[in-house]
């Protein structure tokens, strides 16, 4: 399990997050979260790992409502569209180095647009709002 907080500290452990934060500390990030919640620095962050996202859909969704746990997903929606593209694809599943660098990023920085410009790849198929002309 790899786990981090918000000053990204990073550990492994064999342990279970449910036994290492008091449940109402956990917020599990998946692109099929409703809520588009900003980062909280008193929160712990789970990455759900690595899901082949045409198989195994809202499996992250569901693992964190059978823990009872809080979801939360980067607010691409909010500054970012759909771009143009000829595969016609579109997805807003990231791989944990890409959600990485978006966290890393916003918190250097405090700008969700430069988070996501820096972590969002092209390949996904989503621009920031003002680089549609």
């Amino acid at each position: 399990l790899l786990f981090l907080s918000c000053i990204f500290q990073m550990d492994t452990t064999q342990e279970s997050y449910l036994d290492l934060f008091p449940l109402d500390a956990i917020v599990y990030l998946t692109p099929d979260s409703e809520d588009g919640k900003y980062i909280d620095p008193n929160k712990v962050y789970i990455l759900g790992g690595l899901v082949d996202e045409s198989i195994h859909k809202k499996l992250t969704l569901r693992r964190a409502q059978e823990q009872s746990l809080q979801t939360a997903r980067l607010p691409i929606h909010e500054y970012m569209v759909k771009n143009v593209n000829t595969k016609n694809y579109h997805s807003e599943t990231l791989a944990i180095n890409q959600v990485f660098d978006v966290l890393s990023t916003y918190y250097d920085t405090r700008s969700w647009p430069a988070a996501l410009k820096a972590g969002v790849s092209s390949g996904k198929g989503y621009v920031l709002r003002d680089a549609v002309k």
